[in-house]
């Protein structure tokens, strides 16, 4: 007669946990957390910032792009414990903050009418903050490239590349 299953048998292991300071949208944030936590959970449910969205949650569809210290990355695949010291900026984080003025990209999102349903908008506007930071908006081309990581349900990707380029164009 086999014995008891070890899932009977064996107490849950207790979570591994550990603290992490980081700041996010420029705002100083400490917190107890799972060393397993993205960063993506920790923005979205211990900090309340529901901007950044949950995709795929394997890094494949760019709905969770944020800034870490000005580069852009998916925080699903991020750990969070990995984050401290550094600054986060999220999409609720761009404004300047005075007189409700949307940052450039945004506003060229609205004149342009990247999008439709709005999930994706998100991670397609920090991404493609990060590819103005990092230079590449020569052309269409090299911005539907470095923008590729991004994925548009609702294919509004001509109108997103314009977007890139009127914000390009405007600073």
């Amino acid at each position: 007669m086999p014995g008891p299953s070890p899932l009977e048998t064996e107490p849950a292991e207790a979570p591994l946990s550990g603290r992490v300071s980081l700041a996010v949208n420029g705002e100083r944030h400490t917190a107890l957390i799972d060393n397993r936590t993205s960063l993506l959970d920790l923005l979205r449910e211990q900090l309340g910032l529901t901007g950044t969205k949950k995709g795929c949650d394997a890094g494949a569809c760019g709905a969770c792009t944020v800034l870490v210290d000005s580069r852009r990355v998916n925080a699903c695949l991020t750990l969070a414990v990995r984050l401290e010291g550094t600054e986060v900026t999220t999409i609720e984080g761009l404004a300047p903050g005075e007189n409700d003025e949307l940052h450039p990209l945004q506003q060229a999102f609205i004149e342009q009418d990247a999008f439709q349903c709005g999930y994706c908008t998100p991670g397609q506007i920090m991404s493609g903050i990060g590819c103005i930071r990092e230079g590449h908006t020569g052309s269409p081309q090299e911005i539907r490239e470095w923008m590729s990581g991004n994925i548009c349900r609702c294919g509004c990707y001509v109108n997103v590349v314009r977007a890139v380029e009127q914000a390009v164009s405007r600073k």
